[in-house]
């Protein structure tokens, strides 16, 4: 089996987790507080900060499949150099924005490290939460790089050319 296809494999069942926890976690909370009248405040935590690591991981499958919005009309319409140029600037500049998204959030885990801070609610490391946007954005780049290259690839074989 593939890196790839692990990659693929783990992607989408992390999705599935998370939005299974993140649903079961809600509806606790619901359950509680219209039978119990108690509010569960820790699952607002909880769930907040799954869904930034389920955002994260969509980003990246939506990379992959080729399924972030896009304003075609330019890019439809331009020859073969000019269509690469337009592949290869979003790339790098997508590229761009998730090294960014990298490095500062390994820089903001660091620091919550060091500070030794926690989560209000639980008492948790919040750097243990912090950790979905550096991780996150890290699978962003790499299916960037990776869709950037394919896109490269089809546009040569369509024009003619090797890469």
């Amino acid at each position: 089996m593939s890196v790839d296809r692990v990659l693929k494999r783990l992607e989408e069942w992390i999705v599935v987790l998370v939005m299974s926890i993140m649903s079961l976690i809600a509806f606790a909370n619901i359950l509680s507080r219209g039978l119990v009248g108690y509010s569960l405040s820790f699952t607002e935590e909880i769930t907040i900060n799954l869904f930034v690591f389920l955002t994260f991981v969509g980003t990246a499958i939506g990379v992959r499949q080729n399924a972030h919005l896009g304003f075609t009309l330019i890019y439809d319409r331009a020859n073969g150099v000019f269509k690469k140029g337009i592949t290869l600037l979003v790339g790098v500049l997508m590229g761009g924005l998730f090294l960014v998204l990298v490095y500062f959030g390994l820089q903001m885990m660091l620091y919550q490290m060091e500070l030794g801070q926690k989560t209000p609610s639980l008492g948790w490391p919040q750097w243990l939460f912090s950790l979905a946007m550096p991780l996150g954005a890290l699978l962003c780049l790499y299916r960037t790089v990776q869709v950037t290259i394919m896109e490269l690839r089809e546009e040569s074989l369509q024009g003619g050319e090797s890469v």
